[in-house]
């Protein structure tokens, strides 16, 4: 019998890479995030693989989120496998010059919003005494880097909140784990630099960063691993990066 998962953050970067290899391994999707238009092109391009449904809400929202997960057809109601990848990051500035919508925006997704999906999908979790929740952090929940400030905190948030949710799901026979990865080429720069393009471009020159779908590789790695196998903590970086500040970059 296919297994289900559901992948937040799915319109682009890790998730969407992370929906792609779980459809070539047969594995079932629920795909969710804010960019309707995406997600049902991702879903035409999978459906032929595997049984695919589309969840568009803001993971914000906590009433939005609990009003998806309870609109999920029988066929999607039990969840094997909760992807918790929607993040953000918004601007680098020194915490005296910090954006408080910024701010606001960084803990209610990666931090709030990973809680709300988490308590909608756990129960059935528990009651059918198994599942798997893996929980992307990032090495910014590691180290503090300078103008990363609440970001980091984010994610050291999640970071502490990945090892509760272990600590408290031991006995359900659920396991939990998170995946850290570095620098990664996707959107988050873009995002990070309110569309500035050149700016983000600039992150990922003179060296090789990862890409989503090494990330996505790592993830289904993860979930595939034998019952009693589980990856608690995994942190993946670049070959040229050593810490969020050390990167052997080439000069151009």
């Amino acid at each position: 019998m296919r297994k289900t998962a559901l992948i937040t953050g799915a319109s682009s970067g890790i998730g969407r890479a992370t929906a792609r290899i779980f459809a070539d391994n047969g594995i079932n999707l629920i795909i969710c995030g804010r960019r309707k238009e995406r997600l049902e092109k991702l879903q035409k391009q999978l459906r032929a693989k595997v049984d695919i449904h589309v969840l568009d809400f803001d993971i914000r929202d906590k009433s939005a989120v609990f009003k998806a997960y309870d609109s999920l057809p029988e066929e999607f109601s039990k969840i094997d496998i909760l992807i918790n990848n929607a993040g953000n990051a918004h601007g680098l500035s020194p915490i005296d010059q910090g954006d408080i919508d910024d701010w606001d925006a960084m803990m209610d997704i990666n931090v709030k919003g990973l809680l709300y999906i988490s308590k909608a999908i756990i129960p059935s979790m528990i009651k059918n005494n198994t599942g798997q929740i893996i929980n992307i952090g990032s090495t910014a929940g590691k180290e503090v880097y300078p103008g990363g400030n609440v970001y980091c905190a984010s994610k050291h948030a999640v970071d502490a909140i990945n090892q509760a949710m272990r600590i408290d799901l031991n006995q359900y026979g659920i396991r939990v784990g998170a995946i850290n990865p570095g620098l990664v080429e996707t959107e988050f720069s873009e995002v990070r630099f309110k569309g500035d393009r050149d700016r983000a471009k600039q992150v990922y020159q003179g060296y090789t960063p990862l890409t989503a779908e090494d990330v996505a590789e790592i993830i289904y790695f993860t979930v595939s691993r034998p019952a009693h196998v589980n990856i608690a903590d995994l942190i993946v970086m670049p070959t040229d990066q050593a810490s969020s500040t050390i990167v052997n970059k080439k000069l151009l």
